[in-house]
């Protein structure tokens, strides 16, 4: 009788993992693909048979005792050892065969959707309806896929396994492989009579309506994950979940910065060099603005906590409004002879052009945004 333990290179104390360890590093080295050396094959199987016997307890038992461990059956490679014991040694797990059958029951897959809104919505919150289509339970086999009263059977091909079996001989001897039954599609059982509505999938598509609460504060490109509204798995799976990605249609007054707003305002020139109070319409109504006397072009008032609410928190941003100072284009005779006098009161009837210096006037705004300041 072979010495199994010394053909591993193991003691007789060996655990399951240090066998299958020094088998696979054995099987490596002996592999005749890799190994062309006109022994290599016999050594392989010699390996390969130390290893079926030391990796099965019941054959290990028996050979421990001094029994052949094959009950009295021709001893070699081939004898019981199968793909799957190759599998198993090499990548730990065991092949895509011999895992019996699997569930026709799977879960539905997530959908994703976009949803359109304005920036009312996004600023405040609210509920939003939007109309998807998605696969649901069919209502008439109620997911199970077969015609009522009927149900499944056991596959005769391959017996409710849900995979088959085939043997080759090879320079290793027999190798068994195995691949899911195509008669049952590796679930084990058979749909003798599919439902007429859904084909036996346990699902149809429909188009429904769902109501979307939108927090305060989103902006186009934010994701709201609503569980179990996504598509429903075959024969009665549970379903996946939606993924609804906001996309904030653009408005006509006002600009979104973060959680600030922006907007403009036309200032009549008097105004501004006046002073007044300005009514400003923002999302919250109507709001007076006062406008300092001596305001100029590009100024901006901040109206506190008029912006959009903050999406993580308290609190909400602000809505800077920008002044258009509008110079007037037309004059009647009277306006401009009193435009006349007011420069000629300031010395400005014959104005000369000053260079600003460099760190003020728009030069110096180039200059602090080019430096970082």
């Amino acid at each position: 009788m072979n010495d199994y333990y010394a053909d591993l290179g193991v003691p007789r104390d060996a655990s399951a993992e240090d066998v299958k360890r020094a088998y696979r590093k054995m099987a490596r080295k002996l592999h005749p693909d890799v190994n062309p050396g006109p022994d290599a094959e016999a050594e392989f199987k010699k390996v390969s048979q130390a290893y079926d016997v030391l990796s099965d307890p019941a054959k290990r038992t028996s050979y421990d005792r001094g029994q052949d461990p094959y009950g009295g059956a021709t001893s070699g490679f081939g004898q019981g050892f199968t793909f799957t014991d190759i599998m198993d040694a090499f990548f730990g797990g065991t092949a895509a065969g011999g895992r019996g059958p699997r569930s026709r029951t799977q879960r539905g897959q997530d959908a994703l959707v976009q949803l359109d809104i304005d920036l009312a919505t996004a600023v405040f919150g609210g509920e939003e309806t939007l109309t998807i289509d998605t696969a649901v339970h069919c209502s008439t086999c109620s997911g199970s896929g077969a015609q009522p009263g009927t149900g499944t059977r056991t596959c005769s091909v391959c017996g409710g396994r849900g995979e088959v079996q085939t043997v080759q001989r090879s320079f290793l001897g027999q190798v068994m492989t195995s691949r899911p039954c195509s008669a049952c599609r590796g679930f084990g059982e058979v749909i003798e009579n599919p439902c007429f509505d859904c084909s036996g999938e346990g699902r149809v598509r429909l188009r429904r309506d769902i109501t979307i609460k939108v927090p305060a504060g989103v902006d186009s490109g934010t994701r709201i994950r609503m569980s179990g509204e996504g598509e429903v798995g075959p024969a009665g799976g549970e379903a996946g979940d939606l993924y609804v990605e906001i996309a904030v249609r653009p408005h006509e007054t006002f600009r979104r910065r973060g959680d600030d707003l922006h907007c403009s305002i036309e200032v009549p020139m008097t105004a501004a060099a006046l002073g007044a109070t300005l009514t400003v319409e923002t999302l919250d109504g109507p709001t007076e603005v006062d406008l300092q006397a001596g305001a100029q072009p590009q100024d901006t008032v901040t109206l506190r906590e008029q912006g959009v609410t903050h999406l993580r928190g308290t609190g909400r941003g602000d809505l800077v409004v920008h002044l258009d100072i509008k110079v007037p284009t037309r004059l009647s005779d009277e306006q401009r002879q009193l435009l006349k006098d007011f420069a000629a009161s300031r010395g400005e009837s014959r104005p000369q052009g000053l260079m600003s210096p460099a760190h003020g006037g728009i030069f110096g705004k180039l200059k602090e945004a080019f430096s970082g300041r």
